[in-house]
């Protein structure tokens, strides 16, 4: 008798229930979560405007393929390199209908980014160039999210202060775009700052 069949639908059986275990049920669990609290206090925090369109500029530009928003709060790794506090939960991402949890890390995890980086110009300059804040960075440019223009009459006021290596000619300035800007706003957003009973404090996790 020819049992290849029913040896193959038995495995076929057995995959099928691990994936519905490993996958599926976690899945279910997190579609599960609520928010803990309301308005100001609510857990998690809710990106919306400005920061809700910077989200979509993120994705557009691919920036997932390089950084993790997922922090890591094992011993010697992120809590350490100052990245986060805890680890990150599944209800940290119970708004987000994409996840940019993301699976490969060329540059920084960017969970907490906005509380690591507060302010708006370090930003620009950051996306205009990464060299001027992070020296030796394999990062692409994003200058086209700026505009060089000439400086009619007064100057504007969100022109980027630029280094002298880095700096347009005379009579130009670079102006950040509503792209450039949303994106800033999404980065000061990011943030997973806020205590969950379910997170192991650091000192209780190490290697194993």
């Amino acid at each position: 008798m020819n049992r290849g069949p029913f040896i193959f639908i038995g495995v076929l059986i057995i995959v099928s229930l691990s994936w519905a275990v490993t996958l599926v049920k976690p899945i279910q669990e997190a579609g599960n979560l609520s928010p803990i609290g309301k308005g100001e206090d609510r857990i998690p925090t809710r990106l919306t405007g400005l920061a809700e369109q910077g989200r979509e500029v993120y994705q557009e530009l691919g920036c997932v393929n390089c950084h993790t928003q997922q922090t890591l709060a094992l011993v010697g790794t992120d809590v350490e390199r100052g990245w986060g506090s805890r680890q990150s939960m599944p209800i940290d991402y119970i708004d987000q209908k994409v996840v940019f949890t993301g699976t490969n890390r060329v540059g920084p995890d960017l969970a907490n980014v906005g509380n690591r980086r507060t302010e708006a110009d370090w930003h620009y300059r950051h996306f205009y160039n990464p060299e001027i804040t992070s020296p030796g960075s394999n990062m692409p440019s994003f200058a086209f999210l700026f505009e060089k223009r000439e400086i009619v009459g007064e100057g504007s006021n969100r022109a980027l202060a630029l280094p002298e290596a880095y700096a347009v000619e005379e009579g130009y300035e670079v102006v950040p775009t509503r792209k450039a800007e949303a994106l800033v706003a999404y980065m000061l957003g990011l943030s997973q700052a806020y205590e969950i009973e379910e997170a192991p404090a650091p000192e209780k996790l190490a290697f194993k």
